[in-house]
């Protein structure tokens, strides 16, 4: 018989989001949270300078950023949103070209693609940082050590991830708002955001209210994500609610594994299950009856998604520009979900 494995500290991160989150960004009804100290002048999208607080202090931009460099794993979408293509990203998921992702490519224009940085577990490269000569460097989604803000100030000003939030926490919300301000767009991001959070309201259905509904992923254990967690934010947007006790399993972190005892909170009105081969991980996960005996699997109300896709890769992403492209293949599949439809119903083509 299988047995829910605990996951390795690395899977949990990568399936995860790598990261994604933890903090009192929002609460499991989907409410927003944005930060609007973070322009003390006042003064509106053109008003330089600006000043971002963050977890290490405050950042004072001068003048209208032109080289960017994003080192937060998500940043470039605000930035590309916003009008400007960074000169240089961080690889996160996907391997894409220049770290864009399809639901991003054409705000590219006829643009050179950024070069591409990588982040190892080890810090970001500061000495190729130093030879593009930023004028400006984003950590927003990223977990900046004080010595690693410390070694990239040097080079530009850094605007870090803020201290209110765990690392890699930053709501989308917030972080776009941050971009808005630093590039000088501080209206337009404040637009964006309202545009975005009025799509996915669109999207709601009304099966959707008061549902409930969890992410998990499953890489050898279950792995749950919390009211922390953007992933689960966007179910709160679209009008689920989390399965009550979850955050009392998970603490303040993102998520957690979730121990064999605990897998009623799995069986919710639908699942999302964020997982590396729909087969492979159904069949294992079916294996074990405290999973294959919930209500959750006899009625059908799964979802799974393909974390390698271009879907599951937005659906980590979690910004701007991906919520949309991820809003237009999930709820589809939640609505089939928590009508109880069959699971090949549920599952639509990954695209």
């Amino acid at each position: 018989m299988a047995r829910f494995r605990r996951v390795p500290r690395i899977a949990a991160v990568l399936a995860s989001a790598l990261l994604l989150l933890g903090g009192t960004a929002c609460d499991s009804s989907g409410d927003s949270t944005r930060d609007e100290s973070a322009d003390p002048s006042g003064q509106g999208a053109a008003a330089y300078p600006v000043t971002i607080q963050h977890k290490y202090g405050s950042t004072t931009v001068t003048s209208e950023p032109q080289r960017i460099v994003t080192v937060g794993l998500t940043d470039q979408d605000a930035v590309l949103a916003l009008g400007k293509v960074p000169i240089a990203t961080t690889d996160w998921l996907g391997g894409y070209p220049g770290a864009i992702g399809p639901w991003a490519e054409d705000r590219l224009g006829g643009a050179k693609l950024p070069t591409v940085l990588s982040d190892t577990g080890t810090g970001p490269e500061v000495e190729k940082i130093a030879a593009l000569k930023p004028d400006v460097i984003l950590a927003l989604h990223g977990g900046l050590t004080k010595e690693q803000y410390a070694a990239l100030s040097e080079l530009a000003p850094v605007v870090a991830q803020p201290k209110r939030y765990e690392d890699y926490a930053i709501p989308w919300q917030e972080l776009t708002q941050k971009v808005g301000l630093v590039l000088g767009k501080r209206e337009e991001a404040m637009q964006m955001i309202t545009d975005t959070e009025a799509e996915i309201a669109a999207a709601a259905r009304p099966e959707f209210k008061g549902a409930t509904a969890v992410m998990a992923t499953h890489h050898g254990g279950v792995f749950v994500y919390g009211s922390h967690d953007p992933r689960s934010r966007l179910l709160g947007n679209l009008g689920f609610r989390l399965p009550e006790g979850l955050d009392t399993v998970i603490g303040d972190r993102f998520g957690a594994n979730l121990s064999e005892e605990r897998t009623d909170l799995l069986d919710q009105d639908a699942i999302v299950w964020i997982v590396d081969d729909v087969a492979k991980d159904r069949a294992e996960l079916y294996e074990d009856p405290s999973y294959g005996d919930l209500r959750v699997v006899s009625e059908r109300r799964e979802v799974l998604v393909h974390e390698s896709s271009d879907y599951g890769h937005a659906t980590a992403f979690v910004s701007v520009l991906s919520l949309p492209y991820v809003v237009e293949w999930l709820v589809p599949q939640l609505s089939a979900a928590v009508g109880g439809m069959p699971l090949h119903a549920a599952e639509q083509p990954v695209p």
